[in-house]
């Protein structure tokens, strides 16, 4: 049995896939292995509910500057790998690294507000903090791989907009981990958009 770098055993998670390509799978209904020429024409998007998670390594810049590139990859690297363990645990997948940020996409809001949360947590003593956006909401499902729509946008841009170990989110407060409660709503402004209202300031509510 393979072991982490702490040495605790590693276990093995065995779960279906629910990926974009085995939801399109279970949604066309097409004849999917159909030869070339008898393949059903149709459209090649699916409208789907999705919660999405923007998180990023707020002041990272500052930070590659004061300690040098190795550090600042080091850093990196840690965002990565506890972003992807978490997210693995937790049922949420990565979609795409953005640089010193992370897409992930959750078929469920609670587990992936957990996924943001955790990140705040665990840099929380670090020399960078971690900041996060989070929306959910219908979206198009492009081509099995992609997601298009507002909510995908909104979360990057409430991203953008969190200061320093914040999360700003679009979703619904019943679906808030316990462990997770909201400070106050506010209103966001955007660039091409305005002000957003009804944005929920989350805070972790968790003993130091």
């Amino acid at each position: 049995m393979p072991k982490d770098p702490t040495g605790e055993l590693l276990v093995p998670i065995v779960a279906a896939d629910t990926g974009p390509a085995r939801e399109w799978n279970d949604a066309a209904d097409i004849d999917c292995i159909a030869p070339p020429d008898e393949l059903v024409a149709g459209e090649t998007h699916l409208n789907v509910t999705r919660t999405f998670c923007f998180a990023d390594l707020s002041g990272f810049t500052a930070y590659t500057r004061a300690h040098g590139p190795h550090a600042a990859v080091r850093q990196l690297g840690e965002f990565r790998r506890v972003t992807r363990s978490v997210a693995a645990r937790r049922g949420v997948r990565v979609a795409k690294w953005l640089g010193d940020g992370v897409m992930a996409v959750g078929v469920e809001p609670t587990p992936t507000i957990a996924l943001g949360a955790h990140l705040i947590h665990h840099f929380a003593d670090s020399g960078v903090h971690v900041r996060v956006g989070i929306a959910t909401g219908t979206v198009l499902l492009f081509e099995g791989d992609d997601y298009i729509g507002e909510p995908v946008n909104l979360a990057a841009k409430l991203c953008a907009a969190a200061g320093p170990g914040e999360i700003l989110a679009a979703s619904d407060e019943a679906d808030l981990p316990e462990w997770v409660r909201c400070e106050s709503d506010v209103a966001v402004r955007i660039k091409g958009v305005g002000a957003v209202g009804g944005i929920h300031r989350l805070q972790l509510a968790l003993e130091k």
